[in-house]
């Protein structure tokens, strides 16, 4: 029986409790499926740190390595900067796994609360790839005279020919194999170095996928579509920073930070990919059963999508949509009353 072994990061606040949520799915799924999850659990995040002095430890990396998958709670825990929090696990796993692509699906599921008017299941449907490795977030730049009154911060960008291609041609790719169209975000009239470098190759690679209808939108103008016509967007491709604020966006417009779920993929396979909910670590409600355990099941959803079982991905899907349809067993976050435990409970017996 084919085993997977996986490495569970809880991380802070709410973390663990999710986590473990998305375990009892992933082994009722695995149960279906015919094979295995192993699971080794490692204490790292702000906790470690305030502990050790690190997020992780020195060979963290390493030891990661030798995993097929990383499932990730969340970080962050007042008392650590959030800067230092981000750079010393989470960003330094998306880099040291080369995890280019950031995986973010923003669908109205039945059941799921919209805040828009007039918006049905089916007219929010889009998965927007956020390219994961490099631009706004390569921690490029200097600080200058620091704490004098001539302190100059520089934040540089990074836009290389090999990741922006690649994070293209994935989404083209990706559209072409689901018939669905693409839609480019980027500031080209503003930022006239690293956005029109992005405008340029992205219409090479257009040019090569002819029959993949293409569109292309300034970052301002597709936030107020993707509140006012999201129904126009299907693949959406966007910059690390861009693709970190619009998917917020597209959790709030379909169903809040509690279905939120994102994967970090190295497609090539060559290194772990990481899955985990991106509502942040909650700690004014951590250890009191409230927090929502849905995006921890969905980005489940998606570790099994990318070992291969697209059809039992769908199913925990399914059996996410089926109890917000029943509105029986909710955290109060969906107004309902149940626990995180009893909504996990509830998505593996439907599964």
């Amino acid at each position: 029986m084919k085993t997977y072994k996986i490495a569970v990061i809880g991380g802070d606040g709410i973390g663990p409790e999710v986590l473990a949520e998305g375990i009892k799915v992933l082994d009722r799924a695995a149960e279906m499926g015919g094979f295995a999850f192993e699971y080794t659990h490692f204490p790292w995040g702000c906790r470690y740190y305030l502990d050790t002095g690190r997020m992780m430890p020195e060979d963290g990396i390493e030891i990661l390595s030798k995993f097929d998958a990383i499932y990730l709670g969340a970080v962050g825990y007042p008392g650590v900067p959030d800067h230092v929090s981000l750079w010393g696990l989470l960003l330094e796993i998306r880099h040291g796994f080369d995890q280019y692509i950031n995986l973010r699906p923003v669908k109205l599921l039945r059941g799921a609360p919209c805040p828009l008017k007039d918006v049905d299941p089916g007219d929010i449907d889009m998965i927007v790839i956020r390219e994961n490795s490099e631009g706004e977030y390569a921690g490029a730049g200097e600080w200058l005279f620091k704490d004098t009154p001539a302190e100059v911060a520089l934040q540089t960008g990074v836009f290389s020919r090999k990741g922006t291609e690649r994070v293209i041609r994935y989404a083209f790719e990706l559209a072409k194999k689901e018939g669905k169209s693409v839609t480019s975000i980027s500031k080209g009239n503003a930022l006239n170095y690293s956005m029109v470098f992005w405008d340029k190759i992205f219409k090479e690679v257009s040019a090569q996928y002819p029959d993949v209808p293409t569109h292309h939108l300034l970052v301002d103008a597709a936030s107020m579509f993707f509140v006012k016509d999201p129904k126009r967007f299907e693949v959406v491709v966007t910059s690390n920073l861009f693709g970190d604020i619009l998917t917020d966006l597209g959790a709030a417009i379909s169903g809040g930070m509690g279905l939120a779920a994102g994967a970090n993929l190295n497609p090539e396979g060559e290194f772990p990919s990481m899955f985990e909910p991106v509502h942040g670590s909650a700690p004014d409600i951590a250890g009191k059963g409230l927090a929502n355990p849905l995006a921890a099941i969905w980005s489940a959803s998606q570790m099994l999508d990318h070992f291969g079982y697209p059809e039992l991905g769908k199913r925990v899907i399914d059996a996410i949509e089926k109890v917000m349809v029943e509105a029986q067993c909710l955290t109060p976050d969906m107004g309902g009353t149940a626990t995180t435990s009893e909504v996990g409970d509830r998505v593996a017996q439907l599964l």
